[in-house]
């Protein structure tokens, strides 16, 4: 195997297993999976030429994608049924598609699936990651470009379970995936589509945001408390809104009380969500403590998204996953029927009352713009000097004590907007306000960098300047897909001086890396210390 995806990649790509326990025939099969999707977008591109499309073959291109995401699907017998499907669907976009002038990608051509798992292996792993065929640089676009769709097909699928889909995406996703297969392409040409990633991320975000804000209104600041309260429990992992409601729902009036976890925090902005009494508050911090965190709590746990890892013993019992989200051996709930996870969570233990600290979110674009005039009174008198974007994914490697340490580091005329779970390394931090707007403020999940970045349009038509201009920097941290997307939407929009941690992404070549560096002045992270007086001058 060979994968390079995540930030935490070992030694530039794992090889041997994946650090985040992917194993090699998971890998082959996402690899021989990904590769099968090039060939429906192929024949699905040339079908949209012809002004036909089709929804199943659209949707199953969202889903295919998300499944290998990061920590998502683990489950050997479960890629391999995306695979026959994605074989399946290839035919249909083919047949789709009619005649076609030109050579058609091997990809694209109707190769057969052996039957068995072991053989689907061996063929998935003729078609890694690595592509010796097309130029360093070439491939390293390609790359970037793929991660980047992943990245919004995560995106894509949340929105889409909440009845809000957009032909913009679908079709592009087609074409982009297409054009893998097209070495005509020069460096220009993939960067291009790199950027329209960016642009078609943008699009899926906002996409999602209204979604959200229609399906449960605008999160509104909302303080979460994180000690706990008497009762049995569920516990929530991942990111997806809709799940969380239907679980309310059924839970309701049971006795069993719900936490969330990880990025599923700032559910308990939005006031659809919140009105729930039995939605009680958060539990744990991000992904990668889930080890030690999920052996503590004394109910039912249960995953919607990206972001398992190996479960322990101790807890798989109670262990329960949904949607995209598969790890062999763990109760895999199909549809929106959770009787079984109440049941679980009844014969549990469940906590005691252990009231703890309480700390706030839901502070997106509404939210801030509604106080637009005090903090822009507040940048005018000098009482705010600058606003940091420090957010991102947390993950366990080395060095992420950096976002830590600038936080805390931070003058006090400064202003922190935070999202994703990298936010659990310093969230928990007083760091007081500004003539009461508070200093640090949770804009949401990842995929609210929306809300963030409508916040910096918005500065930024207030003092008639670009948003390069503003008085603000970005500080992210990246671990997988999703990341990559968003990083892409900012280049698409022009952000410059972005600083990126805690390693850069080992899918960049050097020359992509300079190209970044000359054009948009992109930089790793070096100490807290220093980051700050460089960008403040001081």
């Amino acid at each position: 195997m060979f994968c390079y995806q995540c930030e935490q990649a070992a030694n530039g790509g794992c090889s041997v297993v994946g650090v985040c326990g992917k194993q090699p025939d998971v890998a082959a099969l996402q690899d021989l999976l990904i590769y099968s999707l090039k060939g429906i977008a192929f024949w699905a591109n040339k079908a949209r030429e012809a002004g036909k499309k089709d929804q199943e073959i659209d949707r199953f291109m969202i889903d295919g994608l998300f499944a290998t995401v990061t920590n998502v699907d683990f489950d050997a017998n479960e890629i391999s049924k995306l695979v026959n499907e994605a074989v399946r669907l290839r035919g249909k976009a083919k047949a789709l598609a009619g005649d076609v002038d030109g050579e058609i990608p091997q990809a694209a051509q109707d190769w057969a699936l052996p039957a068995s798992i072991d053989e689907q292996v061996k063929l998935g792993e003729l078609h890694g990651v690595k592509d010796y065929s097309v130029d360093d640089d070439i491939h390293s676009v390609r790359e970037i470009i793929t991660y980047g769709i992943k990245g919004y097909a995560a995106y894509a699928d949340h929105a889409k379970i909440l009845g809000s889909e957009s032909d913009e995406i679908y079709a592009f996703t087609h074409k982009a995936l297409a054009a893998q297969l097209d070495d005509s392409l020069d460096l220009m040409a993939n960067v291009n589509l790199a950027l329209e990633a960016g642009k078609i991320n943008y699009a899926t975000m906002e996409l999602l945001n209204k979604a959200h804000t229609d399906a449960y209104g605008h999160p509104e600041p909302t303080p979460v408390q994180l000690g706990t309260k008497a009762g049995k429990a569920i516990l929530v992992s991942g990111h997806d809104l809709k799940f969380l409601e239907e679980l309310l729902k059924q839970t309701e009036g049971t006795g069993v009380n719900i936490y969330t976890h990880g990025e599923m925090l700032p559910a308990h902005g939005y006031p659809g969500l919140k009105k729930y009494a039995h939605l009680v508050g958060n539990f744990g911090g991000a992904w990668q403590d889930q080890h030690k965190e999920f052996q503590q709590f004394p109910g039912a746990i249960i995953f919607n998204t990206n972001c398992i890892q190996k479960p322990a013993e101790s807890y798989k019992d109670r262990l329960f996953t949904w949607g995209l989200v598969q790890w062999p051996g763990v109760k895999h709930v199909d549809g929106w029927d959770f009787s079984e996870v109440i049941k679980k969570a009844q014969e549990c233990d469940g906590f005691e009352d252990a009231p703890g600290q309480e700390i706030l979110t839901g502070f997106g674009h509404n939210a801030i713009l509604g106080v637009a005039d005090k903090v822009i009174e507040a940048v005018k008198g000098g009482a705010i000097k600058h606003f940091f974007l420090v957010g991102g994914c947390d993950g366990a490697k080395p060095g992420r004590n950096y976002y830590t340490e600038f936080v805390e580091q931070a003058p006090a005329d400064t202003v922190i907007l935070t999202l994703a779970c990298g936010k659990f390394r310093f969230n928990k931090m007083d760091l007081g306000d500004i003539g009461g707007i508070p200093r640090l403020l949770d804009v949401g999940q990842c995929n609210d960098a929306y809300s963030a970045i409508q916040v910096a349009v918005a500065l930024a038509n207030a003092f008639e300047c670009e948003v390069n201009d503003l008085p603000l920097s970005m500080v992210l941290s990246w671990y997988e897909q999703k990341a990559v997307a968003i990083l892409l939407t900012l280049l698409y929009l022009g952000i410059k001086d972005i600083k990126i941690g805690p390693s850069l992404p080992a899918f960049i070549t050097p020359n992509v890396l300079n190209f970044l560096v000359e054009n948009y002045n992109i930089g790793p992270i070096s100490t807290a210390e220093e980051d700050l007086k460089q960008i403040l001058g001081a």
